[in-house]
């Protein structure tokens, strides 16, 4: 790989890392809460990667001000609209992602993802 494209395009790379420890924290932790933190970073790099690629330097907002109305002056929405929407449901997945979190802990006062497996195969289910 050229050094002068990483350095280009050097928040990509940096979305892609994240990307990568929050992939490999969801597969190698056994605990139920880093888990979700893994999974809330790969959701944050993604939403990264979006915003990098809607941006254009020198561009604004897609708010017509001044009069302009020329499609060259603004940047796309879409991808704006896509991150937003999903923080949204990022932020309800991790809610719900929680919550079962805590009932699996009062059920079985642990986090431990291979513990609580255990004991469920121990109890039939």
């Amino acid at each position: 790989m050229n050094l002068a494209n990483l350095m280009n395009n050097y928040e990509e790379a940096v979305a892609m890392i994240l990307f990568g420890i929050g992939f490999s924290n969801l597969l190698l932790q056994n605990n139920l809460i880093k888990k979700i933190i893994g999974l809330n970073i790969m959701d944050t790099a993604v939403y990264l990667f979006l915003a990098l690629k809607g941006y254009i330097a020198g561009r604004k907002a897609p708010i017509v001000v001044d009069g302009v109305q020329s499609v060259d002056a603004y940047i796309n929405p879409i991808p704006s609209g896509l991150v937003l929407t999903g923080i949204v449901v990022s932020v309800s997945v991790s809610a719900l992602m929680l919550s079962l979190t805590i009932r699996l802990y009062r059920r079985y006062h642990t986090l431990n993802l291979d513990e609580i497996s255990t004991r469920l195969r121990r109890e039939g289910l």
